[in-house]
């Protein structure tokens, strides 16, 4: 059987979707309105899905310290999916209304924990809805099963780490929000505007085309070697307003074969925690 580690297209997604060893997560979400991705899954969705959401199944509790969608713990995330058909050695496919970030939120997580056959649908629902193919409003009952855990302690990241990472020569901290909240403009999510000093702009939207689906690889390659220049794709350490978006940025990375980023997953709103850490504004 193929296996699918960065992106699948709807038609090749329904081809597989008799596939015994196949889990489909759904991650359709709205920052500014967290039921909706849940009420849209209840309308109609991919056969076989089951539903994440968020706040609840992919982020853990919020504390005085953490950002608004900080981690869970590694094994409680592995059992939630795992009751939810994932198991070890199966392809999981992730969707999302389209801009492919809380898809990829998701194949961040799981690759995370030590699975490597995880991929996004391309274009999420809205190309499945474009390619004619068909959606149900039940929901199946998942067969329970059991998933090991390896967690990639190098994937991530800690808020107590980047004050020294973002100023030392070779690390290099890319930030995918907007160009405007990026500058200090129009912020509405976070009670302080601007970025971390030193990080460059690179918002998430830039992978993708104008149907909402990723750049060819070598065009993301181009993208994203103009940035890095003679500097590894290992020294990148990708962050946005909470760690969400940032993951896209990552699966496009991957997706253009350059591999080895790192996620600061606390990302802005877990930055400005602390007001001893300092904040800047303007483009870079």
């Amino acid at each position: 059987m193929r296996r699918f580690t960065t992106l699948i297209d709807a038609a090749a997604l329904a081809s597989q979707l008799d596939r015994e060893d196949l889990a489909i997560f759904d991650c359709r979400f709205e920052l500014g309105n967290p039921a909706w991705g849940e009420g849209e899954f209840a309308r109609g969705h991919i056969p076989g899905a089951q539903y994440l959401h968020l706040d609840r199944d992919l982020s853990g509790p919020i504390t005085p310290r953490t950002g608004r969608h900080p981690l869970p713990d590694p094994r409680e995330f592995a059992r939630r999916i795992a009751a939810l058909g994932a198991g070890a050695g199966m392809q999981l496919i992730a969707c999302d209304q389209g801009i492919g970030a809380y898809a990829a939120r998701f194949w961040w997580m799981a690759r995370w924990i030590g699975l490597r056959s995880v991929a996004v649908l391309d274009g999420g629902i809205a190309a499945w809805r474009a390619a004619g193919l068909p959606l149900e409003t039940q929901v199946r009952a998942p067969r329970g099963r059991e998933l090991p855990v390896t967690v990639s302690a190098n994937a991530v990241v800690e808020s107590a780490d980047l004050e020294e990472l973002r100023q030392r020569p070779g690390n290099l901290l890319v930030d995918a929000r907007g160009a405007d909240r990026f500058a200090g403009r129009n912020e509405t999510i976070d009670p302080v505007a601007g970025h971390v000093p030193g990080a460059r702009n690179m918002p998430f939207a830039g992978n993708l085309d104008a149907d909402g689906k990723f750049l060819p690889a070598g065009k993301l390659r181009r993208r994203w070697t103009a940035l890095l220049g003679s500097q590894p794709p290992s020294s990148l350490i990708a962050m946005c307003g909470s760690g969400v978006t940032a993951c896209q940025n990552l699966l496009a990375l991957e997706h253009a074969g350059l591999t080895g980023a790192r996620l600061y997953a606390g990302s802005w709103s877990e930055w400005i925690r602390d007001p001893r850490r300092p904040v800047a504004t303007g483009t870079y």
